[in-house]
């Protein structure tokens, strides 16, 4: 139960962001917004809060959500918007910038819940 509220925390954190940045910022659509928010909070959950996160410091892992951000941005953004990888990765260091922000204040959640990482520690 606690994986769930972990995750509806950082997916609304993520949705909130992407919307201030993307939506508002790029004109990016909903659906494509709510399409990178899936793909982030899954990717980003798994190898930057249960992984990396116990076993580096905050800022590691913050910074490597943050690129994970550029990254999946730019590829999801692309697939289901324009094709302009430039513009996708100028939003996507944006929206990273804006989502690590988010990311370094979850992780300091995390770290107050030992139990979400406890089987991945093994």
């Amino acid at each position: 139960m606690e994986h769930v509220k972990a995750l509806a925390i950082k997916g609304l954190m993520t949705i909130v962001g992407l919307y201030l940045v993307l939506g508002l910022g790029f004109d990016v659509s909903f659906l494509t917004i709510l399409a990178i928010t899936v793909v982030l909070g899954a990717f980003s959950y798994v190898f930057g809060d249960l992984l990396l996160f116990p076993k580096t410091t905050n800022m590691v892992a913050t910074t490597a959500d943050v690129g994970l951000a550029i990254i999946i941005i730019a590829i999801v953004g692309s697939m289901m918007g324009s094709p302009d990888q430039s513009s996708w990765i100028s939003a996507g260091v944006l929206a990273g910038i804006v989502l690590g922000a988010g990311e370094f204040f979850f992780h300091s959640y995390m770290a107050k819940k030992p139990e979400l990482r406890a089987s991945f520690n093994h």
